[in-house]
């Protein structure tokens, strides 16, 4: 059945999928219930193969169990669920009358349903990471490093509580993403790498397959490396839960970094500030009253789709609580979670493709830099002067900024008017009265430390295992 994508509920589907078609059926290769049936159904493959293989069943069964897994379709094991009310019977109900009397047995042999569900859902999101997940994070981490080394030197004033600093780089404010970006590109990678399976049984412990090997945990793991993973340390009937709350929360901290990000480069947009922009298409609308406008939507949506997803980790963390063995409290909330990483990847897409385009307007940091220069000298007045002896140098500077203050002249014209002062600025060095004379010198080690943060991680990410 055909269904208009305007009618499904999520706005994923109908706001977001409609407006990056691409990236959804990508996704959607991965995450919709169409994709996470049919990594189910490799599972089951995976299990005849080895059972093949011990010699439970012959080759030709195991071969015939593969067949029918691949003609399964999602909408025959929904049909045959709602007979069953359960959704592995069902799964196992429609391989099974694709087959041979022989064959049927060995559909699930030994195995419970959470076997087959968390091993499926740790191989879809292993899948996701290495085919989607992390080359998207290095497609913006190489936006990132670009813009950095871009605007190393391009002069900016630093802002702590949303008060001018000393000055920095735009190149060195954005050096911050890079190196915070990356971190959690490799603990993505890391999480994702450590999602694992079971093939353990009703409760963990491998009664059924124990009836038939001397060795479960080493049938476990053969079958579990069919799907090229590994087994939880421990089992109940469901995997230990903390490895995909631990990958989940790599996303979600990642998400935060791109939140954050959004909101500066969003601030950096007010009018009064105006320092870099969104390019605006020439089709595009700022306001439905006010055609002036132009508004920083797309880093306002990053930063919402974050307050959306973000609270959802909440979810995960309560998800780790399960009775004794299994209860059914995690069933309807973890089919959620996929969502997470899709709005995830979604604001990564976004901000590739803005970010590539961003604006960056020189003369207004200069200006902007320009309104406060005069005391950014007040930090290397009061260290210079300290390091030359003076007794209380940081209260003899901040005096000097209030009369400045109050009478309108520069930190510059006071310090040449107080002859207390000069026994002190003589001992200066020609490089520490240049920042004294011009306050633009003073920018430390911005660009050195930004072209060292973007070398850093362009070798790390290039060593990131495969």
């Amino acid at each position: 059945m055909t269904q208009n994508v305007f009618s499904n509920l999520s706005p994923l589907d109908h706001r977001y999928y409609a407006s990056n078609e691409k990236l959804f059926d990508k996704l959607a290769e991965f995450f919709s219930e169409n994709a996470y049936i049919r990594y189910e159904l490799q599972v089951e493959t995976a299990l005849a193969k080895v059972l093949a293989k011990r010699g439970l069943c012959s080759e030709q069964i195991a071969t015939e169990i593969a067949k029918a897994c691949v003609m399964v379709q999602p909408e025959e094991v929904y049909a045959e669920e709602e007979l069953t009310k359960h959704n592995i019977r069902a799964l196992v109900n429609c391989i099974q009358r694709r087959l041979s009397e022989a064959a049927r047995p060995f559909v699930h042999f030994t195995t419970t349903s959470v076997d087959i569900m968390d091993s499926a859902t740790a191989l879809r999101f292993k899948d996701a990471t290495a085919k989607i997940v992390i080359p998207k994070m290095l497609e913006l981490e190489t936006v990132l490093i670009n813009i950095a080394r871009r605007e190393k030197a391009t002069l900016q004033v630093g802002r702590t509580h949303g008060q001018h600093a000393v000055p920095i780089t735009f190149g060195f404010a954005m050096a911050e993403y890079v190196s915070r970006f990356g971190s959690r590109i490799e603990l993505i990678k890391a999480t994702a790498d450590n999602l694992r399976g079971k093939i353990a049984g009703a409760v963990g412990a491998y009664n059924a397959s124990s009836l038939f090997f001397d060795d479960p945990l080493e049938f476990e793991r053969e079958v579990l490396q069919e799907l090229g993973l590994k087994p939880a340390n421990y089992s109940n009937q469901i995997v230990e839960p903390e490895y995909l709350t631990d990958y989940i929360h790599a996303i979600i901290s990642a998400f935060g970094v791109l939140a954050n990000l959004a909101d500066d480069i969003r601030h950096l947009q007010r009018t009064e500030i105006g320092e870099v922009g969104e390019v605006f298409e020439a089709t595009q609308v700022g306001s439905s009253t006010m055609p002036h406008k132009r508004n920083p939507w797309n880093f306002e949506h990053v930063k919402s789709m974050w307050k959306e997803f973000m609270p959802r980790m909440i979810t995960l963390y309560a998800d780790q609580i399960s009775e004794h063995q299994r209860d059914l409290t995690n069933s309807a909330s973890g089919r959620f979670v996929p969502e997470i990483v899709v709005g995830f990847v979604a604001a990564v897409d976004r901000l590739i493709k803005v970010m590539q385009r961003l604006v960056v307007d020189k003369e207004r940091m200069l200006r902007n830099f320009d309104t406060t220069k005069e005391m950014v000298i007040a930090e290397p007045l009061y260290i210079l002067l300290a390091s030359m002896g003076h007794p209380d140098a940081h209260e003899a500077v901040r005096v000097l900024t209030l009369e400045s203050q109050k009478t309108g002249k520069s930190l510059r014209q006071l310090i040449m008017e107080k002859n207390e002062l000069a026994p002190y600025l003589e001992k200066l060095s020609p490089k520490q009265r240049l920042i004294l004379d011009d306050p633009e010198q003073y920018q430390g080690w911005a660009g050195q430390k930004t072209e060292l943060i973007c070398n850093t991680w362009e070798q790390k990410l290039q060593n990131l295992p495969s």
